[in-house]
């Protein structure tokens, strides 16, 4: 699968995904992650890349012209949809990982500012994304987080399938407590259940603690 990320910033990705489940993806040739900049697609002296918004207000807004053509120049060699990390985009789920796992590629815009121009979603037919109901300094963390969640479902990344079967919070709750050696640790001991080798049991257990864990920070939520 391939990844291209467009954005002001290219030399962010490379020190997060030199290292770990993706950068090992890369090495093997599983995966393919390429960040573009930006102010390569600009035709002034000065690479500008923004502009005050119609209508005023604060802030500039991300010009249409560089990444419309920053896409076009991309989308010879990656014919997935274009996904722009905007704050007010849907919100990424498992599912829309898992949906998005199934693609040939993704094409990645990184927001700034006050946001893109909107022709660029319609010239593009693309898909605003978002990781949260927050704001950040741009796209590019965000982007990331989608890389890594999808790269993860790409066949042979992660090791271990039983892992993502776990992960997929598709099924049933998962992130159940998690305990390992030694079993007893200043006094703390690790659930009886667990060292049982009841495997029943213990699917069961994991089932309760997750949906547990589940409801109080859905609870948590409603709350705030």
């Amino acid at each position: 699968m391939r990844f291209d990320v467009v954005t002001i910033f290219p030399a962010m990705f490379a020190p997060v995904f030199d290292q770990g489940v993706v950068g090992r993806a890369i090495e093997k040739g599983l995966i393919e992650l390429h960040a573009h900049d930006l102010r390569d697609h600009t035709h002034d002296r000065h690479r500008q890349v923004d502009d005050m918004p119609f209508g005023g207000g604060p802030g500039m807004v991300l010009k249409p012209e560089p990444v419309i053509e920053a896409v076009e120049s991309i989308r010879p060699h990656n014919p997935g949809p274009v996904i722009l990390m905007e704050p007010w985009g849907e919100r990424l789920d498992q599912r829309l990982v898992e949906s998005l796992a199934i693609e040939p590629g993704l094409i990645i815009v990184c927001g700034r500012y006050e946001g893109i121009d909107d022709r660029v979603r319609t010239a593009l037919n693309a898909r605003e994304v978002s990781i949260g109901d927050y704001v950040l300094s741009g796209g590019e963390i965000p982007a990331m987080v989608l890389v890594d969640a999808v790269a993860r479902l790409v066949p042979g990344v992660v090791g271990d399938p039983e892992s993502l079967a776990q992960d997929s919070f598709s099924i049933e709750p998962s992130g159940w407590p998690q305990f390992t050696r030694p079993a007893e640790y200043r006094g703390m001991s690790v659930p009886e259940v667990l060292l049982s080798g009841d495997h029943a049991r213990i699917r069961q257990w994991r089932r309760q603690q997750a949906s547990q864990r589940h409801g109080l920070h859905t609870k948590e939520l409603k709350q705030t």
